[in-house]
């Protein structure tokens, strides 16, 4: 792979271009981090893939080795791992809240205190999540209700 970078104060706006044979899985990533860049997530579904805006996303689940993305409306599968959009989004106010789980903060609609310090965070779209007691202290200061 060749990386090549061209530094020009007459450019007004940023310009990537990407040159290649085909487009392999490993290009489609670094795609998706870019577009991540401009506060949209790439994700599949019924083998067509999407471009999600960061906003719509309400939290992000791991479960067997595969990352689902849920809105308000649909279920949605990224090629990326829990700890790569975990990276990524930190920045847009998503926060994990257990071994697989992210949630968007503008998207949580109650807390509650559940079973040994666990938080029982409920969604915009009426899911439940079970923030684990290692997160939910960070969860609380994040979202600013700490005692």
């Amino acid at each position: 792979m060749k990386v090549e970078i061209i530094v020009d104060d007459k450019v007004d706006d940023l310009h990537i271009l990407v040159t290649c044979r085909q487009l392999t899985p490993e290009i489609e990533k670094l795609l998706g981090t870019l577009r991540m860049m401009d506060h949209q997530l790439t994700a599949r579904k019924n083998k067509e893939t999407y471009l999600l805006d960061i906003a719509e996303v309400i939290y992000i689940e791991s479960v067997d080795r595969k990352c689902f993305v849920y809105t308000e409306k649909e279920i949605y599968e990224s090629d990326f791992r829990l700890y790569e959009l975990e990276g990524q989004l930190e920045e847009f106010g998503f926060l994990r809240v257990s071994k697989s789980c992210l949630i968007h903060l503008q998207k949580v609609q109650s807390l509650k205190a559940d079973i040994n310090r666990k938080i029982r965070i409920t969604m915009s779209n009426g899911e439940q999540i079970i923030a684990s007691r290692q997160y939910a202290e960070e969860l609380k200061r994040r979202l600013g209700v700490m005692r």
